[in-house]
Protein backbone atom coordinates (compact mmCIF):
# COMPACT_ATOMS: atom_id res chain seq x y z
CA UNK A 1 0.00 0.00 0.00
CA UNK A 2 3.32 2.47 0.71
CA UNK A 3 3.91 2.25 -3.26
CA UNK A 4 0.37 2.50 -4.15
CA UNK A 5 -0.68 5.67 -2.00
CA UNK A 6 3.19 7.14 -3.38
CA UNK A 7 2.60 6.51 -6.75
CA UNK A 8 -0.94 8.06 -6.28
CA UNK A 9 -0.03 11.50 -4.93
CA UNK A 10 2.60 11.53 -7.02
CA UNK A 11 0.79 10.93 -10.32
CA UNK A 12 -1.74 13.49 -9.03
CA UNK A 13 0.58 15.74 -8.64
CA UNK A 14 1.71 15.40 -11.71
CA UNK A 15 -1.76 15.91 -13.20
CA UNK A 16 -1.87 19.11 -11.55
CA UNK A 17 1.09 20.31 -12.52
CA UNK A 18 1.31 19.60 -16.27
CA UNK A 19 -0.83 21.79 -17.84
CA UNK A 20 1.22 25.19 -16.65
CA UNK A 21 4.08 23.40 -17.56
CA UNK A 22 3.68 23.13 -21.26
CA UNK A 23 2.01 26.45 -21.13
CA UNK A 24 5.38 28.25 -19.96
CA UNK A 25 8.45 27.59 -22.01
CA UNK A 26 11.79 28.69 -21.44
CA UNK A 27 12.98 30.83 -23.08
CA UNK A 28 16.50 31.53 -24.98
CA UNK A 29 17.14 34.99 -22.04
CA UNK A 30 15.45 32.39 -19.34
CA UNK A 31 18.29 29.84 -20.55
CA UNK A 32 21.30 32.43 -20.54
CA UNK A 33 20.73 33.66 -16.98
CA UNK A 34 19.99 30.48 -15.63
CA UNK A 35 23.11 28.97 -16.47
CA UNK A 36 25.12 31.87 -15.84
CA UNK A 37 23.45 31.82 -12.11
CA UNK A 38 24.23 27.69 -11.75
CA UNK A 39 27.79 28.32 -12.56
CA UNK A 40 28.18 30.97 -10.58
CA UNK A 41 26.74 29.18 -7.62
CA UNK A 42 28.62 25.42 -8.29
CA UNK A 43 30.21 24.88 -4.99
CA UNK A 44 27.03 25.97 -3.30
CA UNK A 45 25.08 23.78 -5.41
CA UNK A 46 27.56 20.81 -4.66
CA UNK A 47 27.30 21.38 -0.91
CA UNK A 48 23.19 21.51 -0.89
CA UNK A 49 23.25 18.03 -2.80
CA UNK A 50 25.74 16.34 -0.42
CA UNK A 51 23.30 17.87 2.41
CA UNK A 52 20.20 16.41 0.46
CA UNK A 53 21.96 13.54 -0.07
CA UNK A 54 22.12 12.80 3.24
CA UNK A 55 18.97 13.71 4.80
CA UNK A 56 17.68 10.69 5.42
CA UNK A 57 18.99 8.76 8.26
CA UNK A 58 18.81 5.42 5.87
CA UNK A 59 21.05 7.25 2.87
CA UNK A 60 23.49 5.09 1.72
CA UNK A 61 25.67 8.53 1.22
CA UNK A 62 25.17 9.34 4.98
CA UNK A 63 26.97 5.72 5.90
CA UNK A 64 29.10 6.40 3.77
CA UNK A 65 30.45 9.52 5.00
CA UNK A 66 29.86 8.46 8.45
CA UNK A 67 32.26 5.01 7.62
CA UNK A 68 35.03 7.41 5.96
CA UNK A 69 34.91 9.86 9.16
CA UNK A 70 34.01 12.74 7.37
CA UNK A 71 31.47 15.25 8.13
CA UNK A 72 29.53 17.59 6.09
CA UNK A 73 31.36 20.63 7.63
CA UNK A 74 34.61 18.67 6.47
CA UNK A 75 32.71 18.75 2.68
CA UNK A 76 32.02 22.62 2.98
CA UNK A 77 36.06 22.82 4.14
CA UNK A 78 37.49 20.64 1.53
CA UNK A 79 35.09 22.73 -1.11
CA UNK A 80 36.72 26.10 -0.86
CA UNK A 81 40.15 24.57 -0.59
CA UNK A 82 40.43 21.92 -3.64
CA UNK A 83 37.07 23.28 -5.66
CA UNK A 84 34.37 20.33 -6.60
CA UNK A 85 35.83 18.10 -8.27
CA UNK A 86 38.72 18.15 -5.68
CA UNK A 87 37.22 17.32 -3.36
CA UNK A 88 34.88 14.59 -5.27
CA UNK A 89 38.42 12.96 -5.55
CA UNK A 90 39.18 12.65 -2.27
CA UNK A 91 36.22 11.56 -0.76
CA UNK A 92 36.58 8.27 -3.84
CA UNK A 93 40.09 7.94 -2.05
CA UNK A 94 38.38 7.44 1.37
CA UNK A 95 35.91 5.02 -0.08
CA UNK A 96 32.81 7.81 -0.50
CA UNK A 97 31.91 6.00 -3.78
CA UNK A 98 29.17 4.00 -5.82
CA UNK A 99 29.77 1.19 -8.68
CA UNK A 100 27.58 0.86 -11.35
CA UNK A 101 26.17 -2.37 -9.97
CA UNK A 102 25.90 -1.39 -6.36
CA UNK A 103 23.60 1.70 -7.87
CA UNK A 104 21.46 -1.12 -9.20
CA UNK A 105 21.14 -2.91 -6.36
CA UNK A 106 23.00 -5.82 -7.57
CA UNK A 107 25.66 -6.09 -5.53
CA UNK A 108 26.27 -4.96 -1.66
CA UNK A 109 27.79 -1.93 -0.87
CA UNK A 110 30.73 -2.35 1.38
CA UNK A 111 33.41 -0.05 2.74
CA UNK A 112 36.31 -0.80 5.35
CA UNK A 113 34.96 -3.70 6.07
CA UNK A 114 30.67 -2.69 6.67
CA UNK A 115 28.06 -3.50 4.70
CA UNK A 116 26.10 -0.56 3.98
CA UNK A 117 22.27 -1.90 3.50
CA UNK A 118 21.05 -0.73 0.13
CA UNK A 119 18.67 -1.47 -2.70
CA UNK A 120 18.43 0.81 -6.25
CA UNK A 121 16.13 2.87 -4.83
CA UNK A 122 17.75 3.62 -1.97
CA UNK A 123 18.94 6.79 -4.34
CA UNK A 124 15.90 7.95 -5.07
CA UNK A 125 15.35 11.54 -4.64
CA UNK A 126 12.91 11.56 -2.14
CA UNK A 127 11.98 15.70 -2.77
CA UNK A 128 10.60 15.80 -6.30
CA UNK A 129 7.14 17.19 -6.89
CA UNK A 130 5.63 16.30 -10.26
CA UNK A 131 6.69 12.98 -12.10
CA UNK A 132 5.52 9.72 -12.93
CA UNK A 133 7.75 6.25 -12.81
CA UNK A 134 9.20 4.92 -16.28
CA UNK A 135 12.32 2.47 -16.68
CA UNK A 136 15.63 2.49 -18.24
CA UNK A 137 16.49 0.32 -20.76
CA UNK A 138 17.97 -2.66 -19.30
CA UNK A 139 18.05 -6.10 -20.56
CA UNK A 140 19.16 -7.76 -17.26
CA UNK A 141 16.35 -7.85 -15.20
CA UNK A 142 13.89 -5.12 -14.39
CA UNK A 143 14.78 -1.59 -15.85
CA UNK A 144 15.99 0.89 -13.17
CA UNK A 145 12.80 2.25 -12.10
CA UNK A 146 13.20 5.99 -12.92
CA UNK A 147 10.98 9.27 -11.89
CA UNK A 148 10.41 11.69 -14.90
CA UNK A 149 9.51 14.88 -13.11
CA UNK A 150 8.37 17.95 -14.90
CA UNK A 151 10.59 20.04 -12.91
CA UNK A 152 13.74 18.46 -13.77
CA UNK A 153 12.83 18.57 -17.50
CA UNK A 154 12.38 22.26 -17.24
CA UNK A 155 15.63 22.72 -15.54
CA UNK A 156 17.65 20.85 -17.36
CA UNK A 157 16.10 22.52 -20.68
CA UNK A 158 17.92 25.62 -20.28
CA UNK A 159 21.24 23.74 -21.40
CA UNK A 160 19.59 22.05 -24.04
CA UNK A 161 18.74 25.29 -25.82
CA UNK A 162 21.96 26.46 -25.39
CA UNK A 163 23.00 23.47 -27.37
CA UNK A 164 20.79 24.15 -30.06
CA UNK A 165 21.52 27.67 -30.37
CA UNK A 166 25.18 27.02 -31.01
CA UNK A 167 24.61 24.54 -33.58
CA UNK A 168 21.58 26.68 -35.25
CA UNK A 169 18.63 24.28 -35.52
CA UNK A 170 16.63 25.77 -32.21
CA UNK A 171 13.67 26.33 -33.69
CA UNK A 172 14.08 23.73 -37.07
CA UNK A 173 11.22 21.46 -37.38
CA UNK A 174 11.86 18.35 -35.63
CA UNK A 175 11.02 14.30 -35.46
CA UNK A 176 11.81 11.82 -32.97
CA UNK A 177 11.73 7.54 -33.47
CA UNK A 178 11.93 6.55 -29.76
CA UNK A 179 9.88 3.60 -28.20
CA UNK A 180 6.39 4.07 -26.40
CA UNK A 181 6.49 3.62 -22.43
CA UNK A 182 8.19 2.18 -20.62
CA UNK A 183 10.96 3.22 -21.88
CA UNK A 184 11.30 7.18 -21.06
CA UNK A 185 13.18 8.66 -23.67
CA UNK A 186 10.24 9.21 -26.11
CA UNK A 187 7.87 10.84 -23.87
CA UNK A 188 10.68 12.56 -22.43
CA UNK A 189 11.91 13.88 -25.73
CA UNK A 190 8.84 15.33 -26.65
CA UNK A 191 8.12 17.16 -22.96
CA UNK A 192 11.06 18.86 -23.46
CA UNK A 193 10.46 19.77 -27.06
CA UNK A 194 7.39 21.34 -25.43
CA UNK A 195 8.99 23.23 -23.31
CA UNK A 196 11.82 24.41 -25.02
CA UNK A 197 9.24 26.20 -27.30
CA UNK A 198 9.66 23.84 -30.42
CA UNK A 199 7.26 21.00 -30.03
CA UNK A 200 8.19 17.53 -32.11
CA UNK A 201 5.45 17.57 -34.74
CA UNK A 202 6.23 13.41 -35.44
CA UNK A 203 6.81 10.43 -33.29
CA UNK A 204 7.75 7.76 -34.67
CA UNK A 205 8.10 4.62 -32.72
CA UNK A 206 10.08 1.50 -33.29
CA UNK A 207 7.41 -0.95 -30.80
CA UNK A 208 4.73 -2.08 -32.34
CA UNK A 209 1.47 -3.74 -30.89
CA UNK A 210 2.70 -6.88 -32.68
CA UNK A 211 5.77 -6.53 -30.89
CA UNK A 212 4.89 -5.87 -27.40
CA UNK A 213 1.36 -4.66 -25.73
CA UNK A 214 1.65 -1.38 -23.95
CA UNK A 215 0.53 -2.12 -20.35
CA UNK A 216 -2.79 -0.33 -19.46
CA UNK A 217 -1.13 2.12 -16.87
CA UNK A 218 1.40 3.05 -19.66
CA UNK A 219 -1.16 3.12 -22.41
CA UNK A 220 -3.43 5.62 -20.26
CA UNK A 221 -0.33 7.95 -18.89
CA UNK A 222 0.40 8.21 -22.80
CA UNK A 223 -2.86 8.97 -23.57
CA UNK A 224 -3.36 11.57 -20.67
CA UNK A 225 -0.42 13.48 -21.64
CA UNK A 226 -1.58 13.64 -25.09
CA UNK A 227 -4.64 14.82 -24.50
CA UNK A 228 -3.49 17.58 -21.79
CA UNK A 229 -1.05 18.59 -24.43
CA UNK A 230 -4.20 19.14 -26.68
CA UNK A 231 -5.82 21.46 -23.87
CA UNK A 232 -3.02 23.36 -23.32
CA UNK A 233 -2.86 24.22 -26.90
CA UNK A 234 0.25 22.28 -27.62
CA UNK A 235 0.00 19.84 -30.25
CA UNK A 236 2.21 16.89 -28.94
CA UNK A 237 1.62 13.91 -31.77
CA UNK A 238 0.49 10.71 -30.95
CA UNK A 239 3.38 7.91 -31.50
CA UNK A 240 3.25 5.94 -34.67
CA UNK A 241 4.57 2.32 -35.43
CA UNK A 242 7.35 2.58 -37.80
CA UNK A 243 9.62 -1.15 -37.48
CA UNK A 244 13.04 -0.76 -37.66
CA UNK A 245 13.26 -1.72 -40.95
CA UNK A 246 11.15 1.34 -42.43
CA UNK A 247 13.45 3.79 -41.54
CA UNK A 248 12.49 4.69 -45.41
CA UNK A 249 9.44 6.52 -43.68
CA UNK A 250 11.39 8.57 -41.31
CA UNK A 251 13.66 9.77 -44.34
CA UNK A 252 11.03 10.20 -46.70
CA UNK A 253 9.42 12.71 -43.58
CA UNK A 254 13.09 14.35 -43.60
CA UNK A 255 13.14 14.93 -47.33
CA UNK A 256 9.45 16.63 -47.68
CA UNK A 257 10.42 18.99 -44.25
CA UNK A 258 13.84 20.11 -46.24
CA UNK A 259 11.73 20.66 -49.42
CA UNK A 260 9.18 22.66 -47.40
CA UNK A 261 11.43 24.48 -44.63
CA UNK A 262 15.02 24.00 -45.32
CA UNK A 263 15.94 22.30 -42.19
CA UNK A 264 15.19 19.27 -40.06
CA UNK A 265 16.34 17.72 -36.94
CA UNK A 266 15.99 13.70 -36.36
CA UNK A 267 15.77 12.51 -32.65
CA UNK A 268 16.82 9.06 -32.07
CA UNK A 269 19.10 6.43 -30.92
CA UNK A 270 22.50 6.51 -33.25
CA UNK A 271 21.68 2.94 -34.73
CA UNK A 272 18.21 4.59 -35.88
CA UNK A 273 19.58 7.28 -36.99
CA UNK A 274 21.98 5.04 -39.02
CA UNK A 275 18.70 3.23 -40.65
CA UNK A 276 17.26 6.37 -41.52
CA UNK A 277 20.54 7.05 -43.45
CA UNK A 278 20.73 3.87 -45.30
CA UNK A 279 17.00 4.21 -45.92
CA UNK A 280 17.89 7.88 -47.84
CA UNK A 281 20.65 6.72 -49.60
CA UNK A 282 18.66 3.68 -50.70
CA UNK A 283 16.10 5.93 -52.07
CA UNK A 284 18.38 8.75 -53.43
CA UNK A 285 17.08 11.23 -50.94
CA UNK A 286 19.50 14.34 -50.19
CA UNK A 287 19.32 15.41 -46.56
CA UNK A 288 21.61 18.27 -46.52
CA UNK A 289 20.33 20.59 -43.70
CA UNK A 290 19.26 18.05 -41.79
CA UNK A 291 20.40 17.80 -38.08
CA UNK A 292 20.61 13.76 -37.07
CA UNK A 293 20.63 14.48 -32.90
CA UNK A 294 21.83 11.50 -31.56
CA UNK A 295 22.24 9.26 -28.27
CA UNK A 296 22.03 5.91 -26.58
CA UNK A 297 24.73 4.08 -28.33
CA UNK A 298 29.15 4.99 -28.90
CA UNK A 299 29.29 6.90 -32.36
CA UNK A 300 31.86 5.44 -34.32
CA UNK A 301 33.07 6.91 -37.71
CA UNK A 302 31.95 3.49 -39.19
CA UNK A 303 28.17 4.78 -38.02
CA UNK A 304 28.35 8.35 -38.37
CA UNK A 305 30.06 8.36 -42.26
CA UNK A 306 26.62 7.19 -43.51
CA UNK A 307 24.89 9.83 -41.78
CA UNK A 308 26.96 12.78 -43.49
CA UNK A 309 26.91 11.13 -46.99
CA UNK A 310 23.54 11.74 -47.20
CA UNK A 311 24.80 15.88 -46.78
CA UNK A 312 22.74 15.51 -42.58
CA UNK A 313 25.27 16.32 -39.71
CA UNK A 314 25.21 14.01 -36.99
CA UNK A 315 25.35 15.79 -33.44
CA UNK A 316 26.32 13.33 -30.33
CA UNK A 317 24.60 13.60 -27.04
CA UNK A 318 25.51 11.67 -23.80
CA UNK A 319 22.66 11.14 -21.54
CA UNK A 320 22.69 9.38 -18.20
CA UNK A 321 18.97 8.27 -17.60
CA UNK A 322 19.49 9.19 -13.93
CA UNK A 323 20.94 12.61 -13.88
CA UNK A 324 19.57 13.53 -17.40
CA UNK A 325 22.28 15.03 -20.34
CA UNK A 326 26.13 14.78 -19.33
CA UNK A 327 26.98 16.22 -23.29
CA UNK A 328 25.84 18.08 -26.13
CA UNK A 329 27.66 18.30 -29.22
CA UNK A 330 31.01 20.65 -29.77
CA UNK A 331 30.54 22.90 -32.68
CA UNK A 332 34.62 22.50 -33.73
CA UNK A 333 35.15 19.09 -32.40
CA UNK A 334 38.02 17.36 -32.36
CA UNK A 335 36.13 13.36 -33.63
CA UNK A 336 32.51 12.49 -33.99
CA UNK A 337 32.46 11.36 -30.37
CA UNK A 338 33.21 15.20 -29.04
CA UNK A 339 30.80 16.41 -26.63
CA UNK A 340 31.11 19.59 -24.11
CA UNK A 341 30.36 18.46 -20.22
CA UNK A 342 27.34 20.41 -19.18
CA UNK A 343 28.81 21.46 -16.06
CA UNK A 344 25.65 23.62 -14.29
CA UNK A 345 24.13 19.91 -13.74
CA UNK A 346 26.96 17.52 -13.28
CA UNK A 347 30.70 17.04 -12.04
CA UNK A 348 33.00 14.55 -13.03
CA UNK A 349 36.00 12.62 -11.89
CA UNK A 350 37.87 9.70 -13.34
CA UNK A 351 39.72 6.62 -11.34
CA UNK A 352 41.33 3.50 -12.46
CA UNK A 353 39.05 0.20 -11.98
CA UNK A 354 39.55 -3.07 -13.10
CA UNK A 355 37.35 -4.04 -16.33
CA UNK A 356 34.69 -7.60 -15.03
CA UNK A 357 35.67 -10.52 -17.78
CA UNK A 358 38.96 -8.94 -19.20
CA UNK A 359 42.52 -8.16 -17.59
CA UNK A 360 42.29 -4.63 -18.23
CA UNK A 361 41.88 -1.12 -15.92
CA UNK A 362 39.72 1.42 -17.23
CA UNK A 363 39.56 4.99 -15.80
CA UNK A 364 35.71 4.85 -15.02
CA UNK A 365 33.83 8.22 -14.60
CA UNK A 366 32.32 8.81 -11.48
CA UNK A 367 29.22 11.57 -11.49
CA UNK A 368 27.54 13.55 -9.16
CA UNK A 369 24.39 15.51 -9.94
CA UNK A 370 24.13 19.17 -8.99
CA UNK A 371 20.20 19.46 -9.44
CA UNK A 372 17.80 19.12 -6.74
CA UNK A 373 15.26 17.55 -8.89
CA UNK A 374 17.77 15.08 -10.86
CA UNK A 375 15.72 11.37 -10.44
CA UNK A 376 18.50 9.82 -8.76
CA UNK A 377 20.98 11.27 -6.20
CA UNK A 378 24.84 11.15 -7.56
CA UNK A 379 27.82 11.12 -5.22
CA UNK A 380 30.37 9.98 -6.95
CA UNK A 381 28.37 6.83 -8.79
CA UNK A 382 30.14 5.00 -11.34
CA UNK A 383 27.99 5.60 -14.72
CA UNK A 384 30.28 2.32 -15.95
CA UNK A 385 31.92 4.48 -18.82
CA UNK A 386 35.15 5.73 -19.76
CA UNK A 387 36.59 7.83 -22.05
CA UNK A 388 38.73 11.27 -22.64
CA UNK A 389 38.14 14.55 -20.50
CA UNK A 390 39.76 17.39 -21.18
CA UNK A 391 39.74 21.02 -21.71
CA UNK A 392 40.69 22.82 -24.06
CA UNK A 393 39.96 25.98 -26.31
CA UNK A 394 37.48 25.17 -29.09
CA UNK A 395 36.08 28.34 -29.61
CA UNK A 396 32.39 27.49 -30.28
CA UNK A 397 29.62 29.09 -28.34
CA UNK A 398 29.28 25.93 -25.79
CA UNK A 399 32.63 27.03 -24.45
CA UNK A 400 31.45 30.80 -24.15
CA UNK A 401 28.47 30.04 -22.24
CA UNK A 402 30.31 28.04 -19.72
CA UNK A 403 31.32 24.78 -20.40
CA UNK A 404 35.32 24.63 -21.12
CA UNK A 405 35.70 20.97 -20.30
CA UNK A 406 35.09 18.34 -23.33
CA UNK A 407 34.55 14.30 -23.24
CA UNK A 408 34.96 12.35 -26.16
CA UNK A 409 35.19 8.95 -27.30
CA UNK A 410 33.17 7.55 -24.23
CA UNK A 411 33.24 3.59 -24.23
CA UNK A 412 31.27 1.26 -21.57
CA UNK A 413 33.17 -1.19 -20.25
CA UNK A 414 30.85 -3.78 -18.03
CA UNK A 415 28.08 -3.27 -20.63
CA UNK A 416 27.82 -4.29 -24.09
CA UNK A 417 25.32 -1.90 -26.09
CA UNK A 418 23.32 -2.17 -29.13
CA UNK A 419 19.84 -0.22 -30.34
CA UNK A 420 20.32 1.70 -27.38
CA UNK A 421 19.93 -1.06 -24.45
CA UNK A 422 22.32 -2.70 -22.93
CA UNK A 423 23.48 -6.13 -21.47
CA UNK A 424 24.99 -5.56 -17.95
CA UNK A 425 28.40 -7.64 -18.36
CA UNK A 426 28.31 -9.60 -14.76
CA UNK A 427 25.05 -10.98 -15.43
CA UNK A 428 26.04 -11.57 -19.28
CA UNK A 429 28.81 -13.62 -17.51
CA UNK A 430 26.91 -16.18 -15.68
CA UNK A 431 24.91 -17.43 -19.20
CA UNK A 432 28.23 -17.24 -20.91
CA UNK A 433 29.83 -19.10 -18.03
CA UNK A 434 26.97 -21.72 -17.31
CA UNK A 435 24.10 -21.75 -18.59
CA UNK A 436 25.68 -22.10 -22.05
CA UNK A 437 27.71 -24.89 -21.15
CA UNK A 438 24.72 -26.77 -19.52
CA UNK A 439 22.25 -26.87 -21.76
CA UNK A 440 24.34 -26.42 -25.37
CA UNK A 441 27.44 -28.04 -23.74
CA UNK A 442 30.77 -27.76 -23.93
CA UNK A 443 32.67 -25.51 -21.27
CA UNK A 444 33.07 -22.14 -20.05
CA UNK A 445 36.41 -21.75 -22.50
CA UNK A 446 34.38 -22.77 -25.51
CA UNK A 447 32.22 -19.46 -25.44
CA UNK A 448 32.62 -15.87 -25.79
CA UNK A 449 30.55 -12.70 -26.10
CA UNK A 450 32.10 -10.04 -29.34
CA UNK A 451 30.33 -6.35 -29.93
CA UNK A 452 31.53 -5.40 -33.49
CA UNK A 453 30.02 -3.40 -35.89
CA UNK A 454 29.01 -4.94 -39.31
CA UNK A 455 29.91 -3.42 -42.83
CA UNK A 456 26.77 -0.79 -42.53
CA UNK A 457 28.04 0.21 -38.94
CA UNK A 458 25.43 -1.45 -36.85
CA UNK A 459 26.22 -2.82 -33.75
CA UNK A 460 26.24 -6.66 -33.15
CA UNK A 461 26.89 -9.24 -30.90
CA UNK A 462 28.34 -12.19 -31.61
CA UNK A 463 27.88 -15.33 -29.36
CA UNK A 464 31.03 -17.47 -30.38
CA UNK A 465 31.07 -20.99 -29.92
CA UNK A 466 33.49 -22.99 -30.43
CA UNK A 467 32.94 -25.56 -33.11
CA UNK A 468 35.37 -28.60 -32.17
CA UNK A 469 33.18 -29.32 -28.35
CA UNK A 470 29.93 -27.42 -29.20
CA UNK A 471 27.61 -29.32 -31.29
CA UNK A 472 24.06 -27.38 -30.58
CA UNK A 473 22.38 -25.82 -33.62
CA UNK A 474 22.67 -22.66 -33.96
CA UNK A 475 19.72 -21.42 -33.30
CA UNK A 476 19.17 -23.26 -29.71
CA UNK A 477 22.50 -21.59 -28.95
CA UNK A 478 20.71 -17.80 -29.57
CA UNK A 479 17.36 -18.80 -28.13
CA UNK A 480 19.22 -20.34 -24.89
CA UNK A 481 21.23 -17.12 -24.54
CA UNK A 482 18.03 -14.86 -24.59
CA UNK A 483 15.63 -16.94 -22.68
CA UNK A 484 18.68 -17.22 -19.91
CA UNK A 485 18.76 -13.47 -19.69
CA UNK A 486 17.14 -12.77 -16.56
CA UNK A 487 14.81 -10.44 -17.77
CA UNK A 488 11.79 -8.89 -16.11
CA UNK A 489 8.44 -7.16 -16.67
CA UNK A 490 7.63 -5.13 -19.36
CA UNK A 491 11.16 -3.14 -20.04
CA UNK A 492 12.44 -6.40 -19.89
CA UNK A 493 10.18 -7.79 -23.03
CA UNK A 494 10.81 -4.13 -24.87
CA UNK A 495 14.11 -4.85 -24.78
CA UNK A 496 14.01 -8.63 -26.44
CA UNK A 497 11.44 -7.19 -28.69
CA UNK A 498 13.70 -4.38 -30.38
CA UNK A 499 16.89 -6.68 -30.46
CA UNK A 500 15.21 -9.60 -32.30
CA UNK A 501 13.37 -6.89 -34.70
CA UNK A 502 16.85 -5.51 -35.41
CA UNK A 503 18.95 -9.28 -35.65
CA UNK A 504 21.44 -7.95 -32.88
CA UNK A 505 22.74 -11.02 -31.80
CA UNK A 506 24.29 -13.58 -34.12
CA UNK A 507 25.95 -16.91 -33.63
CA UNK A 508 29.41 -17.58 -35.06
CA UNK A 509 31.59 -21.02 -34.82
CA UNK A 510 35.17 -20.43 -33.86
CA UNK A 511 37.61 -20.58 -31.60
CA UNK A 512 37.22 -18.41 -28.55
CA UNK A 513 39.94 -15.59 -28.89
CA UNK A 514 42.51 -14.93 -26.26
CA UNK A 515 43.79 -11.44 -25.29
CA UNK A 516 47.47 -10.37 -25.65
CA UNK A 517 48.22 -11.77 -22.92
CA UNK A 518 47.36 -15.29 -23.88
CA UNK A 519 44.20 -15.60 -21.33
CA UNK A 520 40.60 -16.49 -22.41
CA UNK A 521 38.34 -14.39 -21.10
CA UNK A 522 34.16 -14.70 -21.75
CA UNK A 523 34.39 -10.73 -23.29
CA UNK A 524 35.83 -9.63 -26.32
CA UNK A 525 34.57 -6.19 -26.97
CA UNK A 526 35.91 -4.79 -29.71
CA UNK A 527 34.85 -1.02 -30.81
CA UNK A 528 36.48 -0.84 -34.69
CA UNK A 529 35.16 -2.34 -37.85
CA UNK A 530 33.80 -6.30 -37.76
CA UNK A 531 33.83 -8.99 -38.97
CA UNK A 532 30.54 -9.48 -39.45
CA UNK A 533 29.28 -10.71 -43.09
CA UNK A 534 26.47 -9.69 -44.94
CA UNK A 535 24.89 -13.20 -44.10
CA UNK A 536 25.37 -13.22 -40.41
CA UNK A 537 23.88 -9.80 -40.77
CA UNK A 538 20.69 -11.37 -42.86
CA UNK A 539 20.56 -14.22 -40.08
CA UNK A 540 21.50 -16.50 -42.95
CA UNK A 541 23.83 -19.73 -42.17
CA UNK A 542 27.48 -19.63 -44.08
Amino acid sequence: MGRAWQNVRAYTRFTLGLRGFLRQPVTLEEARAAIAERLARREQRFVATVRMACSSPRSPYRRLLEVAHCTLPDVEAGVQQWGVEGMLERLRDEGVYVTFEEFKGRRPLVRHGQEIETSSESFDNPHLARYWHGSTSGSTGPGTRIAVDLEHIRETTPALLLALEAHGVRDAPCCQWYSVLPATAGLTSLLRSAVNGNVTRRWYSPITRSDVKPSLKDWMATEFILAMGRLSGVPLPRPQPVPTEHGHVVAQWASETLRREGRCIIRGHLSSLLRVALAARERSLDLTNAVFWGGGEPPTPAKVRPIEETGARYLPTYYLAEAGAIGYACGNPVDCTDVHLIADGLALIQRARPLPGTDRTAEAFYYTSLHPTAPKLLLNVESDDCGIIEQRACGCPLEQYGFPLHIRQVRSFGKLTGEGVTLLGSEVLRVVEEVLPQRCGGTPLDYQLVEEEDDQGFTRLILVADPATVHAPDEMIRQTFLEALPVAGPEGVLTRAVWCQAGTLHVRRERPRPTDHGKLMPFAIHHGRARVTADEAAGRQP
